[in-house]
């Protein structure tokens, strides 16, 4: 019968010769209806330590795959591995021992000259530069099994086709967050982008401010029968301003800053979800989450580009910051009204959110900024500015779009621009257009610079909480009444009419909290079932 590498097999059933079963094999492992159980092959140490094939006679490098055996040796984890010639292994010691596998690291970008005879066949190549693989679209998957795609469910492709391919995604990164499978990452466009297989839950879309959410459903569930109408239902409103120095870098009044640092210093919140200056690109947004006095003053102020904030919410990131375990920790957000819109929808059901999960339900505190339209940074800062009107970040101190003009201050504080804000249409995203929410609906608090005089934050307390955060910080403030309401109310009802205009589906606050795709496609005229088009 020849070998298989564990000995003669005649000689190990003691078959053929009349030999007997090796003295260090148990009689009853021997044998099971004529033939050698695997666990019974006995371990057959090389008194010459000659190299054969591992586990045979004379080759050292039998191992016992009972762990034991009378020659006192132990069996190994480790593999063998052969020449790739035959089957001489390459990393068995002549006295038997296993020693480790180097594996050859990936070559990357290059492709492999097989006519180079010095060449190295084991070195493993990636997609060469300038090579485009005709990699074949999510449609093959239904070609392949045959199996038609339950008609309710709704896929990341949908999100992609009706908003991020359409241009009109605002950045709140809530599909990040509401992905339960972790499916959904940030691409270096600062978009959302598929980094593994979706499983269709619908989630993504259902959550988006600009696709599957209707937003201003969530005005009326969060704030009640009366949040719908004019600048909302607030408890009450303010114009102020901190009391401290820092305020000097603020914006306005340093109001946002200022309660922040009130609530982490009460113990209200452990840490907040802000904004902070890009290291590597100057008056570029990045989210940031600050847990201690310094990072807040040092982050004050604003920058006119979305972060993506909800799609930072894996508080695992920022476990070494946090004084709290993660799933213990109280945090405050402040973001755009959209943001707001999302984290709230999101808040109201008991789905797991992935690694989002502890940051979802952790945030205990909502600021909304006012906001009538973010921008995309590279068009605002690289096209707008630097390129149309010479101004270079490195002139830049201050940015705010105030009484509908962009203004542009530099390091000493001398206006460097103001200019309309409808200038910089190209620079806006396009998403905003449809937003109606220029006053944070559904946020606890709002900030802004609307109704109030130079140095001072316009101020709506706009639930019980919100109250609680106003009340903590009004001694550091310096307050009043807010100055102007009809200059908010005015503002709140021209972002109305803009987004009644850009809309292509009813304005309804009383209509189901979701829009289901087939009704966006509708209204849209984006394309059905784009996950199986090969288009």
């Amino acid at each position: 019968m020849g070998t298989d590498g564990r000995g003669d097999d005649r000689r190990e059933r003691g078959e053929g010769d009349g030999a007997e079963a090796p003295a260090d094999v148990a009689p009853e492992l021997v044998e099971e209806s004529g033939r050698t159980r695997p666990e019974a092959v006995p371990h057959v140490p090389d008194p010459g330590g000659a190299a054969g094939p591992s586990g045979s006679p004379g080759s050292g490098g039998g191992t016992c795959e009972s762990g034991s055996c009378s020659c006192g040796e132990r069996s190994s984890p480790e593999r063998v591995a052969t020449d790739g010639a035959g089957s001489a292994p390459v990393n068995v010691g002549s006295d038997g021992s296993l020693g480790g596998i180097e594996f050859t690291p990936p070559a990357a970008g290059v492709s492999q000259d097989v006519d180079d005879p010095e060449a190295d066949p084991t070195e493993r190549v990636g997609v060469p530069d300038g090579v485009d693989l005709d990699t074949p679209t999510h449609a093959i998957r239904s070609e392949m099994n045959g199996i038609e795609t339950p008609a309710e469910k709704t896929w990341f492709f949908e999100l992609a086709e009706a908003v991020i391919d359409d241009g009109r995604c605002i950045q709140c990164g809530t599909c990040v967050a509401a992905c339960p499978s972790d499916s959904i990452g940030i691409g270096e466009d600062d978009l959302p982008k598929l980094v593994k297989m979706c499983t269709g839950c619908s989630l993504c879309w259902d959550f988006c401010p600009r696709g599957g959410l209707r937003y201003e459903r969530q005005w009326k569930i969060t704030g009640g029968e009366d949040n719908v109408k004019g600048a909302g239902d607030p408890i009450t409103e303010f114009s102020a301003r901190t009391r401290e120095g820092w305020r000097e870098g603020s914006q306005d009044g340093g109001v946002v800053t200022a309660i922040l640092l009130r609530l982490l210093e009460e113990g209200e919140i452990d840490g907040a979800l802000i904004a902070t200056e890009s290291d590597e690109e100057p008056w570029k947004a990045e989210a940031f989450l600050a847990t201690s006095e310094e990072e807040l003053i040092e982050n004050t102020g604003t920058i006119y580009n979305q972060t993506m904030a909800l799609g930072h919410l894996d508080l695992s990131r920022y476990e070494e910051k946090l004084d709290v375990p993660i799933e213990e920790a109280s945090l405050a957000v402040v973001g755009t009204p959209c943001e707001i819109e999302g984290i709230r929808a999101l808040q109201d059901f008991e789905w797991e959110y992935g690694s989002q999960e502890e940051g979802v339900r952790a945030i205990e505190y909502t600021i909304a900024l006012m906001c009538t339209k973010n921008f995309n940074y590279y068009r605002l800062i690289g096209e707008q500015l630097e390129e149309k009107r010479g101004i270079g970040t490195d002139e830049i101190g201050k940015m705010d779009v105030l009484h509908g003009k962009m203004m542009v201050e530099d390091r000493e504080g001398e206006l460097l621009l103001e200019e309309d804000v409808e200038h910089f249409h190209d620079a806006a995203l396009k998403g905003c257009d449809e937003c109606a929410d220029f006053t944070g609906y559904c946020a606890d608090l709002t900030v802004g610079s609307v109704g109030s005089s130079d140095e001072y934050s316009s101020v709506i307390v706009r639930s019980e909480k919100g109250l609680e955060a106003w009340e903590l910080t009004e001694p550091d403030l310096d307050y009043h009444d807010l100055e102007d309401r009809s200059a908010v109310g005015k503002l709140q009802g021209w972002d109305k009419k803009k987004a009644f205009e850009s809309l292509q589906r009813p304005f309804d606050p009383d209509a189901p909290r979701f829009i289901e795709y087939t009704e966006h496609a509708e209204n849209y005229g984006t394309l059905l079932n784009p996950h199986e088009s090969d288009g």
